[in-house]
């Protein structure tokens, strides 16, 4: 029940914008540092040395800065804007799916980029990205990005799957047993995208143009796709560590994933192992977002420089398997990261990910689109059976 109410008030909250409140105004010159920075954040993001004791990009930034860092860990987008609308955090790092909601409701305040030294460094296709950049006000800093990957268990494969149709559709795998009960699908609307995307590859007919902006006609065609899914599917995962559990010792062999999951298991010597299909992959790339209200202002920003200009960028890429949003964290030695590793990671492929946005109904691929209230209710039905 808590995560249909969930749900529910993400939708609330897309159709009653208008009554949303005022944004503050931006800020101008920092002042004291206030002591403390609260940050909902997607799992494994902050990290202080707790989980591996060679990742640790917190312990430094509250020795410098004086500000206590305090963590609240999301799994979705949707838990990510219901916490915002809650107040008392002070920045999120919000994917795209997230971030235009929190603009549209100003949950968000415009960032003022000269106040960040650092902010030249960023990667110029992210500087001006659309889904924190809105009438060329920026409302956050470039984080990490990177893409939703297939994770497979190389004991169930003799090769390399190909094609997302191993989550997508009933067969045997090679290891003679069918992929029935053994696959996981995500547990958030913004997975009706990753089914838009298949069929925009294996039915071109339907004119897809983009996962995020479909028609009737197309959303119904991505529907069915998910209703068969679930048929196939033993658990909607939202949890990455409930995830990792799974693929040990739950019999999972194949799910989308991210590669902080693909990462922490072939860690442990497992047989994991992830792969950029045929059809591409959606994807995410998260900014760093201020709560209109936030309390702690002056430590939020000197959080968010910290981020693009210490060992985290290079650090966090290695940990999470995802890109820095500052390309030099590649190469620089700042951190653990080298460029054959951002290579690995994907760096060039940053034009072959169709990055999480927000669906909306007046679109640019076509006249009308489905908008996003309807991809939640309607992804509950699915999951419910319906």
């Amino acid at each position: 029940m808590k995560k249909f109410l969930s749900c529910c008030s993400i939708a609330t909250i897309v159709a009653s914008q208008a009554a949303s409140v005022q944004a503050a105004d931006m800020v101008t010159e920092l002042g004291a540092p206030e002591g403390t920075v609260s940050i909902v954040a997607w799992p494994g993001y902050i990290e202080r040395g707790e989980t591996d004791k060679n990742f640790d990009w917190v312990t430094s930034f509250e020795e410098k800065s004086g500000c206590s860092v305090e963590v609240k860990t999301a799994n979705t987008s949707d838990e990510m804007v219901a916490l915002m609308n809650e107040g008392g955090f002070d920045l999120v790092t919000a994917s795209g799916d997230a971030s235009l909601r929190l603009i549209a409701g100003k949950r968000v305040q415009p960032v003022n980029v000269d106040l960040i030294p650092s902010w030249g460094d960023v990667d110029d296709r992210l500087k001006s990205a659309p889904w924190h950049t809105v009438d060329e006000v920026h409302y956050g800093t470039p984080y990490m990005w990177g893409p939703n990957v297939l994770m497979y268990n190389t004991e169930a494969f003799a090769e390399a799957p190909t094609s997302w149709k191993v989550v997508f559709e009933e067969m045997t795998l090679s290891d003679g047993e069918s992929n029935k009960g053994r696959v996981q699908a995500y547990d958030g609307p913004i997975h009706i995208a990753d089914a838009a995307n298949y069929l925009m590859f294996h039915k071109p007919e339907l004119g897809i143009k983009s996962p995020y902006e479909l028609n009737q006609e197309q959303y119904d065609a991505s529907l069915d796709l998910l209703r068969a899914q679930r048929k196939l599917v033993s658990r909607y995962w939202h949890d990455a560590f409930i995830q990792i559990d799974d693929f040990k010792n739950e019999g999972v062999v194949a799910s989308g994933s991210w590669p902080f999951q693909v990462n922490l298991l072939k860690g442990e010597d497992l047989p994991i192992a992830s792969v950029l299909p045929q059809e591409g992959a959606t994807g995410w790339a998260d900014t760093t977002m201020m709560h209109a209200d936030a309390e702690h202002p002056n430590c939020a920003y000197l959080w968010m420089e910290h981020t693009l200009s210490s060992n985290l960028q290079s650090d966090l890429s290695v940990w999470f398997g995802a890109n820095p949003s500052v390309p030099a964290a590649c190469t620089d030695g700042r951190g653990m990261q080298t460029a054959e590793g951002c290579t690995a990671n994907g760096l060039d492929d940053f034009d072959k990910i169709k990055f999480w946005t927000t669906p909306v109904s007046k679109c640019d691929s076509q006249e009308q689109c489905v908008p996003y209230y309807r991809w939640v209710s309607d992804y509950i039905g699915v999951i419910g059976g319906r």
